[in-house]
């Protein structure tokens, strides 16, 4: 039997806790895609119709009080956990 990587493994491993993401969702309403915003808290591989996926947990920044699971391959990285933009002095 072949071992496959997990589906979406290769992205996943471009992700750590604590980084700022960002995904998208259809807003019917308003017949658009919405992006969203959030921090990872938990990168894991998940049985789903029988294939291992990889799956990221995050937390959105506009309702703390959920987490939301998410397949890695939707998720595009906004800011790095522990990295520091440069000040621009005026």
């Amino acid at each position: 039997m072949n071992n496959k990587n997990p589906y979406g493994s290769i992205t996943a491993e471009n992700f750590q806790l604590g980084d700022i993401v960002e995904w998208s969702v259809w807003d019917g309403s308003e017949e658009r895609y919405l992006p969203h915003y959030g921090i990872i808290t938990d990168i894991k591989n998940k049985l789903m119709s029988n294939r291992l996926v990889s799956i990221c947990t995050a937390v959105p920044l506009d309702n703390a009080c959920k987490e939301v699971e998410l397949f890695s391959l939707s998720l595009k990285i906004v800011s790095k956990a522990g990295e520091q933009k440069d000040e621009i002095s005026s």
